[in-house]
C-alpha cells in the first residue's frame, strides 16, 4: 500500500497496524516512495543470559515424601 505524507499524517495508527498485520506500507513524497513502515521484530532470547539470576538451594531435586505430595496435590 502507498500513501502520501498527508494521508499519512491523518491515518498514522491505521497505517502502523496495517504494517503489524504484515501490510507492505510506503509514504510517498510528490508521487516517490521516501518512507517504508515497517515491524521491529522481537528480541530473540540469548541462550544463557539468565545465568546467576536463578539460584537452587541443596537438596531442590531430593524426590518428596509421601507427606509433602499429599499437601501439594491432596489424596
Amino acid at each position: 500500500m502507498e500513501v502520501d505524507i498527508h494521508e499519512a499524517q491523518t491515518q498514522l495508527s491505521q497505517l502502523i497496524e496495517l504494517a503489524e498485520q504484515g501490510e507492505d506500507v510506503v509514504i510517498a513524497k510528490a508521487g516517490k516512495p521516501v518512507v517504508r513502515i515497517s515491524v521491529i521484530p522481537p528480541p530473540v532470547p540469548v541462550l544463557g543470559s539468565a545465568r546467576g539470576t536463578v539460584i537452587a538451594q541443596e537438596g531442590w531435586d531430593a524426590p518428596l515424601t509421601d507427606a509433602e505430595m499429599e499437601e501439594l496435590f491432596g489424596e
